[in-house]
């Protein structure tokens, strides 16, 4: 197998874009490139692309992600667009993604039990608003659902403080400020009937 083109790579100028038979093949290290002597070779057998695929950048990428994941949580969709982004080739990326699914690394659902936590403490939302962040994160709809139905939270309680918290000083006699708090909670993702519940209780 001819290598016909190696390029830096496009999204990481640290690593190396390797084509074989002019397709592309896998992205490298610098370091692995010159070590393992690739600028002085104009072919490759099955076996050693094998060993980079399979060994070389799989350990380089699994190891990137494991620094990603140390500072936070991350969801398995942030770790995928991390390595991406480090110019990683799809096979490494999910190689590495697979094995850290594999040791719990990479975990969706416990994700989301941190993720309704601190959103329940630091910024109330609804469950339905909750729901649509999640799944622009890529988590599966049954995960967030399974986690949801285990949280058990007074909706209509936590919007009538939010309330409280946002508009307590106002009279809620005042037809404009009854339309800026429906808004207000309309706009965190709680129900009509929730709404009028809650302001019904503060009039």
């Amino acid at each position: 197998m001819q290598i016909t083109l190696i390029e830096k790579n496009k999204k990481n100028k640290d690593r190396f874009s390797v084509y074989i038979d002019d397709k592309f093949s896998f992205s490298i290290s610098e370091d692995d490139y010159l070590s393992l002597n690739l600028y002085d070779k104009s072919e490759l057998s099955q076996d050693e692309m094998d060993y980079i695929k399979n060994n070389i950048n799989f350990r380089a990428a699994k190891n990137c992600a494991l620094k990603y994941l140390s500072y936070k949580l991350r969801t398995e969709k942030e770790v995928r667009i991390k390595l991406q982004e480090d110019g990683f080739d799809a096979d490494s990326i999910e190689m590495a993604i697979d094995e850290l699914n594999a040791l719990g690394y990479i975990n969706n659902k416990i994700y989301v039990q941190k993720y309704i936590f601190d959103r329940s403490k630091l910024k109330p939302k609804s469950k339905k608003l909750i729901k649509l962040e999640l799944l622009s994160k890529g988590i599966q709809e049954e995960i967030i659902d399974e986690v949801l139905n285990d949280w058990n939270v007074d909706e209509t309680s936590v919007a009538e403080s939010l309330i409280k918290r946002k508009f307590g000083k106002y009279d809620f006699n005042d037809d404009a400020i009854k339309r800026k708090a429906y808004m207000f909670l309309k706009h965190r993702g709680y129900s009509h009937d929730v709404i009028e519940s809650v302001i019904g209780r503060i009039e």
